[in-house]
């Protein structure tokens, strides 16, 4: 099983940017630990990181037949991007979004997600732990989904 983690913009400065909102584990930190998780639980991991949104909406668009689910961190595409949003859903591969901080504790306009309806779920506010849930998450879906075939 190959799962995608997808994270979008400013993300690679994770643990410089906003510490008190987003932590002081880098990217790379993060990442780490979410691939180490996989192989705990018996899958593949790779990461991208893009601060371009076309470059994102293209690797999704990748995604169908080469990985059976994705996680993604849209970031500040989470509130503006239909392109993204129209990509999840075009390429049917199930997808968990995901965000270090609860969007909905902060700012009146991060409240609104774009992208949640197109995924399965949504987890918020366990900084990087929050990541670990997603990988969780979706394993568990991917084989339930593959059980009952």
């Amino acid at each position: 099983m190959k799962i995608l983690v997808i994270n979008g913009p400013n993300l690679n400065l994770l643990g410089k940017r906003e510490p008190d909102v987003y932590g002081s584990k880098s990217l790379d930190d993060i990442m780490g630990r979410v691939k180490q998780h996989g192989k705990e639980l018996g899958v593949d991991v790779e990461s991208i990181q893009s601060n371009e949104e076309g470059a994102l909406v293209t690797k999704i668009g990748e995604t169908s037949g080469k990985y059976d689910g994705i996680i993604i961190n849209p970031a500040a595409y989470t509130h503006t991007s239909v392109a993204l949003r129209d990509a999840i859903l075009a390429c049917k591969v199930p997808c968990v979004e995901v965000h270090l901080s609860n969007i909905y504790r902060r700012e009146e306009f991060r409240h609104k997600s774009l992208t949640a309806a197109a995924c399965i779920g949504q987890i918020s506010g366990f900084g990087p732990m929050s990541y670990l849930l997603a990988l969780t998450g979706l394993v568990s879906h991917l084989k339930s989904v593959k059980k009952n075939k």
